[in-house]
């Protein structure tokens, strides 16, 4: 990758949300079968979708997090969104979580777009690693990460809630240096 593109390859890119993205952007948000793998409990309205759009500050420092749609190049199709969250400055990390529309798995997006987050992160924002939790259970995110260079760390027991159950999560690090 030439070092001074940051954000896109020959196949996608990833931008910030647009008005544009509401729908896709509803869909995956309100798509219950995701939420075991997140931490939503509650759908979302268009309205505060909408809101957020609008509002949204894409300067990490500030925001302590940052949402990029992942979208084809060759028809500006928006196919998933990728994030990183509790950004920690002073130790120069975050956490990185991914979603690719079901239509789109399975076509190396993912992978793609978690090592171009992972330049971006390295190249230009001078991150020492990434992290992420993933459900046991959830075995294809689990190799997209290993793909993508993070390795497994940690288990944690009984960390994410079932319903009257709970699940074990792994606890994946890519470290840049």
């Amino acid at each position: 990758m030439n070092n001074t593109q940051y954000l896109s390859d020959d196949t996608i890119l990833l931008r910030i949300p647009e008005p544009y993205d509401l729908d896709i952007i509803y869909q995956w948000e309100n798509d219950t079968t995701l939420w075991n793998v997140g931490c939503a409990t509650a759908p979302f309205s268009r309205k505060l979708i909408e809101e957020y759009i609008a509002e949204y500050n894409p300067d990490i420092y500030s925001a302590k997090q940052l949402r990029l749609m992942i979208v084809r190049k060759n028809d500006n199709a928006p196919i998933g969104a990728i994030d990183l969250y509790d950004f920690d400055p002073h130790n120069r990390r975050a956490a990185a979580g991914i979603i690719i529309d079901s239509r789109f798995r399975h076509q190396g997006y993912g992978l793609r777009a978690l090592n171009l987050l992972a330049d971006y992160c390295h190249s230009m924002l001078g991150m020492h690693q990434l992290h992420a939790i993933i459900p046991v259970t959830n075995e294809s995110s689990i190799k997209l990460f290993q793909k993508a260079g993070f390795k497994i760390c940690g288990r944690y027991r009984s960390w994410l809630r079932r319903g009257a159950s709970y699940e074990d999560a792994f606890s994946l690090q890519k470290l840049f240096n």
